[in-house]
């Protein structure tokens, strides 16, 4: 009688060959059974000697390998793929080039167990920070073994995961983020294989690197999951060449699909830290800065300050207004609305003949050239001192003229 498989890893890869050797050689001394759990090999369209390379393992290792054409980087393809011959009640995502540890599946394992909540696990990817090179234990890394390395450099700072910093500052209690999903990566993460079928895998309209992880993140977080760290269940990654600016340049166009998929000031907000700060980890601070000031406008009209920016713009002309609050002058009409309050964006939609975005303004869904008129409210002056450059190119870009009411330095 076989064994019940309990684990599927499942690895997208695209010309990798060798590195997909070292990541598969490591996964063959895990301390659970090789019997209980399955390697499944996404290929995203490789020419090299991949499909030798998972066929090589079938030896040691119960290896499944699934091709698709190469169209393009599509690893949230590949990864789907995969997933779909996933026999295991846990599903575990890992890059190649990863190298574990022989704990590292008892350690996802152990993360989803106990406690009331379904989760969706990260593990510490140590060796991963494109911010600072890791030239001075790369040598290293070859010459031992992943967990002697882990134990070896774990403080050393080139070393520690980029996101080290982000889970120490909660001590590693992710329930304290309010977007902890930002740190949802696929090159070492878990999750209940029923719960990515329920929220329907990875969207495959994310092509190149990167998005599609957090994104997969704040569905599986809205259907219920937590969001939580394991720093037992790490990996080590191989020292490999990146094109880092080719990979943030298909971010930035990825993150925009993702505010297409999910609308809305959080997501706005992380393509606007990402593309015009380059501060990915001011992500949750300024999503806090901004519910913080909506707890502050709650109660703020700002119709009389409408019905005098519109007073001298004719009848006939289209209007946007961005921080429009939930009441608006009579006169106004079929106007398009932004509101970072949901709740008030509502109440002035049902007011008339309008059109809602819930948004900041940074970046809206809106295409060029939308209206004649932009109205920028007071609404937006606790904001201003960090988005105005970034809100008045978005109102020059949906609109013909821009009225701006929201510097608090303006009378």
């Amino acid at each position: 009688m076989g064994h019940r498989i309990r684990v599927s890893v499942i690895i997208a890869t695209y010309n990798q060959a060798d590195l997909l050797a070292e990541t598969l050689r490591y996964l063959v001394r895990q301390t659970i059974p090789t019997d209980e759990f399955e390697v499944i090999v996404g290929d995203d369209g490789s020419t090299d000697h991949t499909a030798e390379v998972a066929r090589s393992f079938a030896d040691t290792l119960q290896v499944k390998y699934v091709f698709q054409e190469d169209r393009g980087f599509r690893a949230a393809a590949a990864r789907n793929a995969a997933a779909r011959l996933a026999a295991g009640a846990l599903l575990i995502t890992l890059d190649t080039g990863s190298m574990v540890g022989p704990d590292f599946l008892a350690a996802h394992l152990a993360a989803h167990e106990g406690g009331e909540s379904r989760r969706a696990v990260i593990g510490l990817s140590y060796g991963y920070n494109p911010e600072v090179p890791t030239a001075r234990v790369d040598d290293l890394l070859a010459q031992m073994l992943p967990e002697t390395a882990v134990e070896r450099f774990r403080d050393l700072p080139e070393f520690q995961d980029v996101r080290q910093s982000y889970f120490a500052d909660c001590d590693m209690d992710l329930s304290r983020r309010l977007v902890a999903w930002q740190a949802f990566w696929t090159l070492n993460a878990s999750m209940r294989t029923d719960d990515f079928r329920r929220v329907g895998g990875f969207e495959e309209k994310f092509e190149g690197w990167g998005g599609e992880d957090m994104e997969l993140a704040l569905r599986l977080q809205r259907a219920g999951l937590t969001i939580e760290v394991a720093p037992d269940a790490w990996v080590v990654v191989a020292p490999h060449e990146r094109d880092h600016k080719a990979n943030f340049d298909a971010l930035f166009v990825n993150m925009r699909m993702f505010l297409s998929k999910f609308p809305e000031p959080v997501v706005e907000l992380g393509l606007g830290v990402m593309l015009d700060k380059g501060e990915f980890w001011a992500w949750e601070r300024s999503y806090r800065e901004l519910l913080d000031w909506r707890e502050q406008t709650g109660g703020l009209s700002v119709s009389d300050e409408i019905a005098k920016a519109l007073a001298d713009v004719p009848a006939d002309e289209s209007v946007a207004i961005i921080g429009c609050g939930a009441e608006l002058p009579e006169s106004v009409t079929g106007a398009i609305l932004v509101d970072f309050d949901d709740q008030l964006l509502d109440r002035a939609v049902r007011s008339g003949d309008h059109s809602g975005y819930h948004a900041v303004g940074v970046h809206t869904l809106l295409a060029d050239d939308s209206v004649d008129t932009v109205v920028i409210t007071s609404r937006m002056a606790g904001l201003w001192g960090t988005w105005s450059a970034e809100i008045l190119a978005e109102a020059d870009r949906i609109g013909r003229r821009t009225i701006a009411y929201a510097d608090p330095a303006t009378p």
